[in-house]
C-alpha cells in the first residue's frame, strides 16, 4: 500500500512550526565526534538506507492554501540527498574552538523550507578525526524521537556490514514498515537505547501513566491551569532580553558518570539532582562574575517531559510536554541548593501540570499565527531557559564503522528564550552543552567553565566527607 502523498500536521507539530522565528530557530542541533576520520561514502549510504526510510525525511512543508490554513507535509518531488549532505573542513589547527564556532554558525542559519527540514555536515580536520553535525526541525519530531532516529543510524560494532541498496522507494513502502525497518537494521543497540531514553527521560517527573491519571482529576487540573496562566513573568536578568539572529554554542569536557553517582550517593541525590545543582551554581557564578546580583534569586527553566508510552517509538511527531522548574540560583551553599532543588522537583512529580501544558501546546497549534505568537510570548515570559537531560547509550556505538567518542545536542529555546542547557550521557560519561543568544551571553564557554568549577567542588566535598582526603582534579581541556 503506497503512503499518502500529503500528511496533516498534528496540532503539537504545527505549534512548533509556528514558533519558528529568525531570532529563534526551532531546530534540534546535534554533533557526533570521532577520534578518526569517518568514511563519507559509507555514511551517505547509511543515510540513504536508514534515515530515508522514515517518510518524514523526504517530506517538506506544503505551502498553505490560506493565511490560517493548517499546515501539511508533502513529498518533495525534487528531493536530492546532495542538498542535505555536505562535507566541510575546519581551519587549522581544527580544535574544539573551531568546531564550536561552526556549530554556532549553523545553529544561527535557518533550514531551507522549500526542502525537507534536515541537514548533515560531515566535518573533517577535527582534532585529527572528524565530526558529524546534524540539524533537524522540531516540527519533524521531539528530541526523544529524533535522538532515537539518529541512534538507528549507528551500530554496536565497527564491522557491521554496510547497508544493502533499497529494493523499492521509501515512500512506496507500508508506513509502519518504513518506520520499524531501520530500527531492526540498527541491531539491538537502537532498541536498548530507546528503552533507556524513554525510561530515564521520565525520571524527573514520573511516568506518563501517572501524569494522565492526575490530569483526570478536575481540581488538580484546574490548579495546574491556574498556575500556568497566572504565573508571573520571570525576573529580568542578563539571561533575558531582546534576541538577535546570532547564537553561540559550547559544551563541557566529559565528566565520569561514576563521579556524578558518588556525589549523589554522598548527598542523597540522583544524577539529575547533582547535574541540575551544578548548572544552577554555574549560572549563579556567571552572573556574579559579570557584576550582577544573584542572592535570593530564582529563575525558571522550562523542562521537557516525555509523554510517550514505554516501548519503541512507532511514529515521529511531538509527544512531549513541559513543566516549569524554579532554579534556586540565589542559594550559594551547594548542599542547601541541592536540597531545595530536590524539594521543588518533588513538588512537581505526579501533578497534571505536564498534561495541562500539552493541552495548551496543542491549542497553540490550532490558533492563527498572530494569536499563536501572543500565546507563545506570554508563556515564554514566564521562564529564562530551556533545560533538558537525555540519557544516551551506555556503551560505545559506531557510525559508518567509526567509533563515536562524544555526543552533544541542543534543543531550541521556544517562546523567545535566550538560553538553553542540554545534558547528555553516553558510554559512562556526561557532557553539558550551552546554547545562547550571542547578544545576551556572548561567552557560553564561561558558563561551561563555571559548571566544571561547581561540579569539581561538589566532588571534592563528597570525597573529603567519604575519605577525609581531597582529590587531584586536574583536567585536560581541548584547545
Amino acid at each position: 500500500m503506497a503512503a499518502q502523498r500529503t500528511e496533516a500536521f498534528s496540532t503539537a507539530d504545527a505549534a512548533w512550526l509556528r514558533m519558528e522565528d529568525p531570532t529563534n530557530l526551532m531546530m534540534i542541533t546535534g554533533v557526533l565526534m570521532f577520534d578518526e576520520p569517518i568514511d563519507f561514502g559509507r555514511f551517505r549510504s547509511i543515510i540513504e538506507q536508514r534515515l530515508l526510510r522514515f517518510d518524514r525525511f523526504r517530506m517538506r512543508v506544503k505551502k498553505p492554501s490560506g493565511a490560517n490554513a493548517p499546515p501539511e507535509w508533502e513529498f518533495d518531488p525534487y528531493f536530492n540527498i546532495n542538498a542535505h549532505l555536505h562535507r566541510v573542513a575546519l581551519p587549522a589547527p581544527g580544535g574544539k574552538r573551531a568546531l564550536q564556532a561552526l556549530v554556532s554558525d549553523l545553529m544561527s542559519t535557518p533550514l531551507d523550507f522549500s526542502k525537507p527540514l534536515w541537514h548533515f555536515h560531515v566535518v573533517e580536520n577535527y582534532n585529527g578525526g572528524s565530526a558529524v553535525l546534524c540539524r533537524q526541525h522540531h516540527a519533524i519530531a521531539d528530541g526523544i524521537a529524533l535522538v532515537q532516529v539518529l541512534l538507528s543510524l549507528t551500530d554496536e560494532h565497527a564491522d557491521t556490514p554496510a547497508p544493502e541498496p533499497a529494493d523499492q522507494p521509501p515512500h512506496d513502502r507500508n508506513p509502519v514498515e518504513a518506520i520499524l525497518l531501520p530500527m531492526a537494521r540498527s541491531l539491538s543497540n537502537a532498541v536498548q537505547s530507546a528503552e533507556t531514553l524513554i525510561h530515564e527521560s521520565r525520571a524527573l517527573l514520573d511516568d506518563p501513566v501517572r501524569l494522565v491519571d492526575a490530569a483526570r482529576t478536575g481540581v488538580s487540573g484546574m490548579q495546574a491551569l491556574n498556575k500556568l496562566l497566572f504565573m508571573p513573568s520571570d525576573p529580568v536578568t542578563l539571561f533575558k532580553g531582546q534576541l538577535g539572529v546570532e547564537k553561540r554554542a559550547a559544551w563541557s569536557e566529559p565528566i565520569a558518570l561514576n563521579d556524578v553517582r558518588q556525589v549523589g550517593s554522598m548527598f542523597r541525590g540522583t544524577i539529575n539532582d547533582v547535574l541540575l545543582n551544578a548548572v544552577s551554581g554555574a549560572l549563579r557564578r556567571y552572573m556574579i562574575q559579570r557584576g550582577a546580583t544573584a542572592d535570593g534569586l530564582n529563575i525558571r527553566a522550562v523542562v521537557p517531559v516525555n509523554l510517550r508510552p514505554p516501548g519503541p517509538i512507532t511514529e515521529l511527531g511531538n509527544r512531549f510536554s513541559v513543566v516549569f522548574l524554579d532554579l534556586p540560583i540565589g542559594i550559594d551553599d551547594p548542599f542547601d541548593r541541592l536540597l531545595e532543588l530536590k524539594r521543588r522537583m518533588e513538588g512537581i512529580k505526579g501533578t497534571p501540570e505536564a498534561m495541562v501544558a500539552f493541552g495548551i501546546l496543542n491549542l497553540i497549534g490550532t490558533l492563527p499565527p498572530q494569536l499563536a505568537e501572543v500565546a507563545v510570548n506570554m508563556f515564554g515570559s514566564k521562564a529564562t531557559a530551556v533545560m533538558t537531560n537525555v540519557p544516551g547509550p551506555r556503551q560505545q556505538i559506531y557510525l559508518a564503522g567509526s567509533p563515536i567518542s562524544k555526543i552533544m545536542f541542543w534543543v531550541p529555546q521556544s517562546g523567545h528564550l535566550g538560553l538553553g542547557v542540554s545534558i547528555f550521557s553516553y558510554a559512562g560519561e556526561v557532557l553539558v552543552g550551552i546554547a545562547a543568544d550571542a547578544g545576551l551571553v556572548p561567552d557560553p564557554e564561561a558558563i561551561v567553565a563555571a559548571f566544571h568549577t561547581e561540579f569539581d567542588d561538589l566532588l571534592r566535598l563528597a570525597r573529603i566527607v567519604a575519605t577525609g582526603t581531597a582529590p587531584d582534579h586536574a583536567r585536560t581541556v581541548e584547545a
